[in-house]
C-alpha cells in the first residue's frame, strides 16, 4: 500500500469509524492509555502515532503533553472537532504527518504509542526506525495491532483477504516478529486484547543507544 491508498481508505472510514472500528477496538485503546497513565512521569511528552479521530485523547492524564499525528486529514478533522468540544484542560497538539517521516527531533518523547497503525504503514522498517529515533532512550513504546494468527483456519482467512488490503486500508496477514525482534526494542510484556484476544498490545523499551 502507498500513502495515497491509505489516505483514500481512511477518508472512506472517517464518517463511521467511531461507530464501527472505534467500538470494536476500544478495549485495546483503553489498555494502552491506562498503561501510559500508570507509567508516565508527570508532564511527560507522549506521541500517539495514527491518532485517527482522537478517540483516545480524552482518556490520557491531563498533565501529559500529548502530540497526535495522522496522515488522514479526514480523520484528523474529526479529532480536532472532538477536542474543540471536549478538551477540558487536556494538553494536546494534532498534526498531519507521515509516521515514516516524523518531523520531530531525536528523543523528543518519553513514550510513543501506535494503536492499529503497524499493519497500515507502507514501510514497516521506516516506521519502527522513526519510533525508535523520536523516543527517549529507555522510553516506552506501545504498539497495539492485530497479528497473524497461529490458528490455521484464521491464518488462511487472513491470507485470502490480503489481496484486498488496498481497499481495507491494512494488511490482514501481518506477523509480529519484525516488531518483537526489532534490534532497537526490548519486549517487556505482551497483552491480549479486543475480541477473543485476536489483537495484542506489545509493551517495548527503546534500547537504541
Amino acid at each position: 500500500m502507498d500513502l495515497k491508498t491509505i489516505q483514500n481508505a481512511y477518508k472512506r472510514y472517517a464518517s463511521f469509524y467511531d461507530y464501527t472500528f472505534g467500538k470494536l477496538l476500544a478495549p485495546g485503546r483503553e489498555l494502552a492509555v491506562n498503561l501510559i497513565n500508570a507509567k508516565a512521569e508527570p508532564n511527560a511528552n507522549v506521541l500517539e502515532v495514527g491518532v485517527g479521530t482522537g478517540l483516545s485523547l480524552l482518556s490520557y492524564r491531563k498533565d501529559l503533553k500529548i502530540t497526535g499525528i495522522d496522515v488522514s486529514r479526514a480523520m484528523l478533522n474529526k479529532a480536532h472537532l472532538r477536542m474543540q468540544q471536549h478538551a477540558d484542560g487536556h494538553d494536546y497538539t494534532l498534526l498531519e504527518m507521515d509516521a515514516e517521516k516524523l518531523k520531530f527531533t531525536d528523543s523528543s518523547f518519553a513514550c510513543v504509542v501506535a494503536m492499529y497503525v503497524a499493519s497500515v504503514v507502507p514501510n514497516l522498517a521506516a516506521f519502527l526506525a522513526e519510533m525508535a529515533r523520536v523516543c527517549a532512550p529507555l522510553g516506552d513504546i506501545i504498539i497495539v495491532n492485530h497479528f497473524s494468527s497461529n490458528n490455521p483456519l484464521i491464518n488462511q482467512t487472513e491470507r485470502i483477504l490480503t489481496p484486498l488490503q488496498k481497499y481495507l486500508g491494512f494488511r490482514p496477514d501481518f506477523p509480529a516478529d519484525p516488531i518483537i525482534y526489532y534490534p532497537d526494542f526490548k519486549l517487556i510484556e505482551t497483552y491480549k486484547t479486543n475480541l477473543l484476544g485476536y489483537w495484542k498490545l506489545l509493551h517495548l523499551k527503546n534500547i537504541k543507544g
